[in-house]
């Protein structure tokens, strides 16, 4: 379901732009609608009040949490059921952020990733996505909406540019407090300078030799790392914030010395840190982690060029929480 339904269903019952504002923030934000100045009875249109609840529930019916599962480290994942019965995921992090996703599925194909083994079964329209952040704030608060769940957002602009607009007016969120997340495609490039709202931008980089990434994310836009990068700084320059780009640490693959200094040739005098992950295991694949010397190591170099660059950890490592094996273990939960 796509927001402009939910505002056709508006207006249908008499609501006029400042009745939708009211009600798409209380939806949001999860407020209630006499939190404002105005009372509903006094604010509302007749015709708009007696459909409320019918309008209600069919936007509490977009989206619900089937299953929550709490890490030890204070994040917590939520397998979320659709209208149509597909599950996404949607994990609660710290310092109140919230990590969406923008599909079912994934048609990338990152080969470390377990979303991308199911392939894409369909794109979320701008209200379901919307509509996780709602859920989420029903069991915390959330200041931080990251675009980085199931899916590539690129391959959703539509969707996800209105999702973000909404969230970043009437959701209250910080503008650059929503991280859109992408492997890279140029029509990102071309649309976010003109959207109203500009996130963040997170790039997923990987590694700095064009085969080697054409391997890891195997239908990504073949974009050489250089390119990628350029295109990058020109927007983290326009919009007066870094870009954060994304690197899954495979040992053995992508953290030797050869593409550390690559990094630092890359990102030298750029607006932008770079965040090493340690790769999240996922059963069924022939991939470790480097160690934690070894990430801890690749960061200090990069610091010590000047580079901004952090070592995190994928949230609900004991969980099973990377991405997709919480929708993977319920599917095959069904088909057993």
């Amino acid at each position: 379901m796509q927001i402009e339904h939910v505002r056709r269903r508006l207006r249908a019952h008499g609501a006029k732009p400042c009745h939708e504002e009211v009600l798409l923030r209380a939806w949001a934000q999860v407020l209630p609608l006499d939190s404002g100045r105005q009372r509903p009875e006094n604010f509302f249109p007749l015709q708009l009040r007696t459909a409320l609840p019918a309008i209600e529930a069919e936007m509490n019916s977009i989206a619900r949490v089937r299953s929550q599962h709490a890490g030890e480290d204070g994040s917590g994942r939520l397998l979320i059921e659709l209208a149509d019965g597909q599950t996404v995921e949607c994990v609660l992090l710290p310092r109140d952020a919230v990590c969406v996703s923008t599909q079912v599925g994934c048609a990338v194909g990152c080969v470390f990733c377990m979303t991308g083994r199911e392939g894409l079964k369909r794109h979320l329209g701008s209200a379901e996505i919307v509509a996780q952040v709602a859920l989420a704030r029903r069991l915390r608060p959330v200041r931080k909406v990251q675009f980085m769940g199931m899916g590539e957002p690129a391959h959703n602009l539509d969707n996800v540019c209105e999702a973000i607009e909404l969230l970043g007016i009437e959701g209250a969120i910080g503008h650059k407090n929503l991280v859109f997340s992408t492997v890279g495609d140029l029509r990102v490039f071309e649309r976010l300078p003109r959207a109203s709202v500009k996130p963040a931008l997170a790039l997923s980089l990987h590694s700095t030799n064009a085969a080697l990434r054409a391997q890891l994310l195997p239908r990504a836009p073949q974009i050489d790392p250089a390119e990628l990068v350029e295109l990058g700084e020109q927007y983290a320059r326009a919009t007066h914030y870094p870009i954060q780009y994304q690197w899954t640490l495979l040992a053995g693959i992508n953290d030797g010395d050869e593409e550390l200094e690559r990094i630092g040739e890359l990102l030298a005098g750029k607006y932008a840190v770079m965040n090493f992950i340690p790769w999240n295991t996922v059963p069924g694949l022939d991939f470790r982690r480097p160690t934690r010397e070894r990430a801890k190591t690749m960061v200090r170099t990069l610091l010590q060029r000047g580079i901004l660059a952090t070592l995190r950890d994928s949230a609900g490592q004991d969980i099973e929480g990377g991405c997709g094996q919480l929708r993977a273990r319920a599917t095959a939960m069904v088909v057993a």
